[in-house]
């Protein structure tokens, strides 16, 4: 596998409408407990089966802006479909390929959307472009609000740009996604650093009266080993981020050099490093492994991210630990020390605690090793709001139902508040911010 072209295909036409007429529309759907972002899933589905694509299409995006992006990145497996009563005797509903249909033949074909509302004239700033960032914001300009996005970055979309690789979300469908949410009325700055470039006074003093930070969680976190500043080590930020946002799959018609060893090791076992080791693949890597300290029955990424990284042939090493790094007298990382693990009894996580096993250390060969065991929050905002209240890991104290803060008016929502968790739940994070914030700016006038 070395091009970066999407891996999952979708549904063609006649396929999705057979797989919607499958849906048993039941009286109390249980598979809308499971989203995040409220979609009426038997309601999408009943009116694709009946070959009404544009109604469908427009009952999905009463709730959802984004479609595009959670058909293809969004874990129903875990939330609507693992509901659907179809489930406990065969196959689910595959509702999140139904809803990436939907959404793709939207692009292709256009369907004529219903008018936006007029402002109100109240205005709401929303600080990261991401996934928690755009639905806030476009539910917030739905309901009639004047709606400023601002991105630090010189591309919108957060983690959907620089996290997820172009096989598993292509750039394009984000980019027609955040044009969809700027025809809603939102305005789009790029490269403003809210607390550098511009602080939140001069965003009150410019007149926006309720505020959402939604700036995810983009701080990697590294594991304080010996060795770990040899070259060839990166984090799994600064890996995916060259690859996707700095194009540098596409050298050299993008200047981006990444130096991929003959041998690449990626430490961790979520989506993130599924994402790391399927890259390494595609930019000419000859072997590469997952270093993960549990077994695989433990590991947080999605069972299908699995399985498509062993069709690429990335092999898994299990219950195994990093304890070191060697390097060559140049400096260049050329192994990780490891030491083999056994479970016990479970942590707080609910999954078994790996326990090192004396004397059964031993070195994987690595020329390039990427580091995905997870990342924190960015302190370049955090530290210009003292009086924003933080809990002891340095995430955002925020109301998991409305996304208050300890400031009035500023609300988040997303990785900033719970860790790096799905762009779905960011998602939903944002949807109740902005129902939120629409209540906090109606009682104030």
């Amino acid at each position: 596998m070395r091009d970066f072209n999407e891996v999952p295909l979708g549904l063609e036409k006649w396929a999705a409408i057979e797989e919607a007429k499958r849906c048993l529309q039941c009286k109390k759907p249980s598979c809308m407990k499971g989203c995040p972002v409220e979609i009426d899933i038997p309601g999408f589905i009943g009116l694709l089966a009946q070959g009404k694509i544009d109604d469908a299409i427009l009952k999905i995006k009463e709730k959802n802006s984004l479609p595009a992006i959670c058909g293809r990145v969004c874990p129903q497996e875990e939330q609507c479909e693992i509901l659907c009563v179809l489930g406990k005797k065969g196959q689910p509903i595959a509702v999140g390929y139904l809803e990436r249909f939907l959404a793709d033949y939207e692009r292709e074909q256009g369907i004529e959307l219903p008018k936006i509302p007029a402002q109100n004239g109240k205005k709401v700033a929303i600080i990261g472009s991401g996934p928690a960032g755009l639905t806030c914001a476009g539910d917030c300009a739905k309901m009639g609000y004047k709606v400023t996005i601002f991105e630090a970055l010189h591309s919108a979309g957060g983690v959907l740009i620089y996290g997820i690789p172009e096989f598993r979300l292509p750039k394009a469908i984000v980019a027609q996604e955040v044009d969809y949410v700027k025809s809603l009325g939102v305005e789009l700055e790029l490269s403003v650093v809210v607390g550098k470039t511009l602080t939140f006074d001069d965003l009150r003093q410019d007149g926006f009266k309720a505020f959402f930070i939604g700036t995810g969680a983009g701080l990697p976190h590294f594991m304080n080993l010996p060795g770990e500043n040899l070259n060839g080590i990166y984090s799994a930020n600064e890996f995916l981020t060259r690859s996707n946002l700095m194009k540098a799959y596409r050298f050299p018609e993008y200047d981006t050099p990444t130096k991929v060893g003959r041998r690449v090791a990626v430490i961790g076992g979520g989506n993130v490093a599924m994402d790391s080791a399927r890259t390494a693949l595609r930019l000419g890597a000859e072997e590469v492994c997952l270093v993960y300290r549990r077994t695989k029955k433990e590991m947080p990424a999605r069972i299908e991210e699995i399985e498509r990284a062993e069709e690429e042939g990335i092999n898994c090493i299990i219950l195994t630990n990093p304890i070191g790094f060697i390097g060559n007298e140049n400096k260049w990382v050329t192994g990780i020390e490891c030491i083999q693990m056994e479970l016990g009894e479970p942590d707080e996580s609910g999954r078994r605690r790996p326990i090192p096993v004396p004397g059964s250390e031993f070195v994987v060969p690595a020329d390039t090793v990427v580091v995905a065991i997870g990342q924190g929050p960015n302190p370049l905002l955090l530290e210009t709001l003292p009086e924003l209240k933080l809990n002891k890991r340095g995430y955002i104290e925020a109301d998991e139902e409305t996304g208050v803060t300890s400031i009035p008016g500023v609300y988040a929502g997303g990785d900033i508040v719970t860790g790096a968790a799905t762009v779905i739940s960011a998602m939903g994070a944002g949807k109740k911010a902005a129902r939120a914030i629409h209540d906090y700016l109606d009682n104030k006038s």
